[in-house]
């Protein structure tokens, strides 16, 4: 809609510019054109005449006068142009640049809004939480998030990769494994004391089960310090595994699965220290390794190597993101939760450092979850201890409900997710007010039995229907809009916008009339867009589309 417009408008300033020998140079790019909030002044609202009217000397609204007379508009796709207010140029668009519209869509089918391969790379790192216990609903709803917008993103013809960072290697799994260790002696009929740091979920007692057999005979008779870093090897691989598998369930999969401890391995936390060096954004102090990260931007300058010899998870943060870069990424977009905003300046700065341009690392924040059951805070098993785990959510109110859900709001927001609104079979239910929508459409076009004429779309002409068929005509915007803000709740709300006005549209109009077989049959063909369209939509939020509810 809008680029139609803005090419008339464009051919009459030029058109325009060579009749009246205007040498100023015109700035085409420089005006809006913008649907009015008010629909008694159309549908499009141009302010074009207000921006260029001082270059070539002329009153704002004797330009829109002059550039409402230019307009070319061979195909009848313009009802009315008016000029209002200061200046503004306002455009009425016809019947038959809507019906244009709807045939558009069907003759795209499935690929409806897709974008052209354009080459650029894309890594999308989520979830990457600690192989040291269950997914919990926090890493659901970033799981939903990392995943939709690396749908999204391959949609608009992106080549994309999904990444976790599996963070192998450190304090926490040491804590896992003698957290393990602890509950496998308890096994064994020893009382001894917690320790200092530990794992109290239930889930750790269930490890220790699963691992007794699969230790070596000798197991009891090694150094604790062995025993410890066994069982955290054998702990963490276990519990990734579960991961996977709640993942894989929750439709949240991976290409990559990155250690953290092959960054080690590889020499790559080294490498980096030494291109930083060379740099000259090291230095030592009081027995440490310093990153000069104030050079850039940064609060504070940051540790990579404590006095004691330990590297930092900075160091290795570091180390992982050269990589990234290094694998020819043009963007890279890291999911973290909330707490992690401090941590954005330096990760931020360390990119520069390395090489590649702040804006080529995006952060998506993901806000806390508060789970309620009728509006009062949710009680359910939490065998993980102190959270309930995604697999939970998922067993209660299923994938679609929870995955639809997650996404309805803003990542920076926090999101009250009600138990038994996401199983309602209610308008109330987003989720299910959405794929209903599918349902509905389908079972209308199964039982249209009508065998009319081709379809004659200006017949559409009620002002439900091209409400319709002007929201169908915004979703290839809302998928560039929710990709370039990386906020897929602008798809999940424009879903909502769709059911809404299909619902009314099914309880106000006669869909099937054996007796208007042409209108019937333009009138299928909108319930065949909305349902494509529909799904689409859910399909790029890893919800499905059921015919049947």
């Amino acid at each position: 809609m809008k680029e139609m417009m803005r090419t008339k408008l464009d051919a009459a300033l030029k058109s325009l510019a060579r009749k009246r020998g205007w040498t100023a140079s015109l700035d085409l790019g420089g005006y809006a054109l913008e649907e009015p909030r008010d629909p008694a002044f159309g549908h499009l609202a141009a302010n074009a005449a207000m921006t260029l009217a001082k270059a070539v000397g002329l009153k704002p609204r004797e330009l829109a006068e002059l550039i409402a007379a230019e307009i070319d508009d061979p195909e009848g796709f313009i009802e009315s142009t008016s000029v209002e207010g200061p200046g503004f140029i306002n455009f009425r668009l016809s019947i038959k640049w809507w019906a244009r519209i709807l045939r558009n869509v069907r003759l795209a089918g499935a690929d409806y809004g897709r974008g052209a391969p354009d080459g650029r790379r894309v890594q999308v790192e989520s979830v990457s939480a600690n192989p040291t216990g269950p997914l919990h609903v926090g890493h659901g709803r970033g799981a939903a998030l990392g995943d939709a917008l690396a749908r999204l993103l391959a949609f608009l013809g992106h080549e994309v990769e999904r990444e976790y960072y599996v963070n192998d290697a450190g304090r926490q799994m040491r804590v896992l494994g003698g957290s393990t260790l602890h509950r496998l002696r308890e096994l064994e009929g020893r009382t001894e004391p917690e320790p200092a740091e530990f794992y109290r979920g239930e889930y750790v007692r269930d490890l220790a089960r699963e691992l007794r057999p699969r230790l070596p005979a000798d197991f009891g008779q090694r150094p604790q310090d062995e025993q410890t870093a066994l069982l955290s090897e054998l702990s963490g691989q276990a519990i990734l595994a579960g991961i996977k598998a709640d993942l894989a369930a929750f439709r949240a999969g991976h290409d990559v699965w990155f250690a953290e401890s092959s960054l080690y391995a590889d020499g790559l936390v080294e490498e980096a220290f030494a291109e930083l060096d060379k740099a000259g954004r090291l230095y030592r102090q009081d027995g440490a390794l310093w990153f000069k990260t104030t050079d850039l931007g940064d609060d504070r300058d940051r540790v990579l190597v404590k006095s004691s010899g330990e590297k930092t998870y900075f160091a290795a943060d570091l180390a992982y993101h050269q990589h990234k870069f290094r694998r020819g990424f043009d963007l890279v977009v890291d999911v973290w939760g909330a707490d992690h905003h401090g941590y954005i300046p330096r990760m931020k700065a360390a990119v520069e450092a390395l090489g590649a341009r702040r804006d080529q690392l995006a952060v998506v924040l993901v806000q806390l979850v508060n789970l309620l059951r009728d509006g009062k805070p949710a009680q359910m098993s939490t065998r993980a201890g102190e959270f309930v785990t995604l697999k939970e959510l998922v067993d209660e109110v299923g994938v679609d409900a929870a995955r639809f859900i997650f996404l309805t709001r803003s990542c920076d927001s926090t999101l009250d997710f009600d138990l038994e609104l996401a199983k309602a079979k209610t308008r109330d239910n987003p989720v299910f007010y959405v794929q209903y929508v599918c349902a509905r459409a389908s079972s209308v076009l199964a039982k249209a039995s009508v065998d009319g004429p081709p379809a004659d779309l200006e017949l559409l002409n009620t002002p439900e229907e091209l409400e319709l068929v002007k929201h169908l005509a915004g979703f290839p915007e809302t998928l560039r809009a929710a990709a370039k803000r990386l906020e897929p709740c602008l798809l999940a709300s424009w879903l909502t916008g769709l059911a809404k006005l299909f619902h009314q549209y099914y309880g106000l109009q006669r869909l099937v009339d054996e007796d208007k077989p042409a209108l019937t049959s333009a009138r299928l063909e909108l319930v065949a867009a909305v349902r494509q369209t529909a799904s689409i939509g859910l399909n790029l939020l890893g919800v499905t589309a059921p015919e049947k509810m």
